[in-house]
């Protein structure tokens, strides 16, 4: 004779199992939440990473805003390097290359100028793409301009916007293959609380963009010239 937890000739068992109370669920809740509080005030300093490095050359992103551009000034002067490079390919709206002097490269280094950096100390290195990989094509423009003009450079320091920090440098990484050390610095954005971001339209908008450009840079870019 069959035993009553059993069913169906022994093929079916009941067996009796522990289950979340309401207090349990309650719990569960409440640790979900408070991880997602602490994930949405620790994704900004992930992404806006500033760690520079010992070196004599600044890189900056021609793009950048104006505030950026000032801060990359006052670097430059009080940091003591000895050479600013602007990268950056065609401006937004221009239909694509056209020569370097409507490149972001070239618009960096007017404003830079504008700032009171000695033109001598200036050096735009121009990019030609402008659909898509924008930043890794920059880099990979210094790269090549840095070989040809034969010029030695072993560290450099990259100065971009905010939150695109972190994919900033692992896309000059990538371009460089680990032939030079580079640093991270990124500027503040004056438009949102960096660690209350969830509260802005531009927190947001910039978070959740860079977040999502710096997991596709992460796992699915694939290199190439």
């Amino acid at each position: 004779m069959l035993n009553s937890s059993q069913k169906l000739w022994g093929l079916l068992t009941r067996r009796e199992r522990w289950g979340l109370s309401w207090r349990g669920w309650l719990t569960v809740i409440l640790l979900i939440v408070l991880a997602g509080l602490g994930g949405l005030s620790s994704v900004h300093p992930f992404l806006a990473v500033t760690q520079r490095v010992n070196a004599r050359v600044l890189v900056v992103e021609g793009w950048v805003p104006e505030y950026a551009i000032r801060a990359a000034a006052n670097e430059f002067t009080s940091g003591g390097d000895e050479r600013i490079y602007t990268t950056g390919g065609p401006v937004e709206g221009s239909g694509g290359y056209t020569n370097d002097y409507n490149t972001a490269a070239s618009l960096g280094a007017s404003r830079l100028r504008k700032a009171g950096i000695p033109e001598a100390s200036i050096q735009m290195v121009p990019s030609r793409v402008m659909s898509r990989d924008r930043t890794y094509s920059s880099a990979v423009a210094l790269r090549n301009w840095l070989r040809e003009h034969r010029v030695p450079v072993a560290n450099i320091n990259v100065m971009t916007v905010d939150v695109h920090a972190r994919r900033t440098r692992l896309l000059f990484n990538e371009a460089f293959g680990g032939k030079v050390t580079v640093g991270i610095i990124a500027v503040p954005s004056p438009d949102y609380d960096p660690k209350r971001w969830w509260r802005y339209s531009e927190g947001v908008r910039e978070v959740i963009g860079e977040s999502i450009a710096y997991l596709y840079a992460k796992f699915l870019f694939v290199p190439s010239e």
